[in-house]
């Protein structure tokens, strides 16, 4: 959570904290980029207007890092819907915008999606790194066995899909048919 005026932090604090996740707030870009150093995001709730760096150069520079480029960024604003300003947050990477003031059930809706997506991208890479050490150790049972893993990561993800937009969605399921197309052909193999 990004956003340079403590009470907004207060209050994204308290809309979301009934969702159980782990929350770091910044006061500023700078703050935002240090922390997106040392750990890993789910999803980046991002103030449009603040004093220095702004949001949408937070933005571009959060995208410029191939640790975190990957990460979505959703942007709060007090802007509504100001074509030419949206344009310019979409073609720095944000996948949404939220406006202000913003209904709580739609933003943890929005949150609680993106969370449950990089939980299954985690998941994802757990199968790879399994599959992995597997193959080194010759397993004969690892084709069944990742098999049944990614086919219960495939249904999970179809039934999220309709409610996740833009290029996270499409990420994944580009990452999950690579993953099925490896587990089919050692399965060929």
């Amino acid at each position: 959570m990004v956003d340079d005026r403590v009470e907004n932090l207060l209050a994204l604090e308290a809309i979301l904290s009934v969702l159980d996740h782990d929350l770091v707030r910044a006061n500023s870009g700078d703050e935002a980029l240090k922390a997106l150093l040392t750990d890993d995001f789910a999803v980046i709730l991002l103030d449009v207007s603040m004093p220095g760096m702004d949001g949408l150069e937070t933005a571009t520079r959060i995208k410029h890092r191939e640790r975190t480029r990957d990460v979505p960024i959703i942007f709060l604003t007090a802007f509504h819907g100001d074509p030419e300003h949206m344009f310019r947050g979409y073609s720095v990477g944000a996948v949404d915008y939220v406006s202000k003031p913003f209904d709580p059930w739609v933003l943890r809706a929005k949150v609680a999606v993106f969370v449950d997506l990089y939980e299954r991208r985690r998941q994802l890479q757990e199968q790879a790194r399994l599959l992995r050490r597997r193959l080194e150790g010759g397993g004969a049972d690892l084709t069944a066995e990742l098999s049944g893993r990614l086919a219960a990561v495939e249904e999970s993800f179809e039934k999220l899909r309709p409610t996740v937009p833009g290029p996270a969605a499409d990420d994944l399921a580009d990452q999950l048919a690579r993953l099925r197309a490896a587990v089919d052909a050692l399965d060929a193999g």
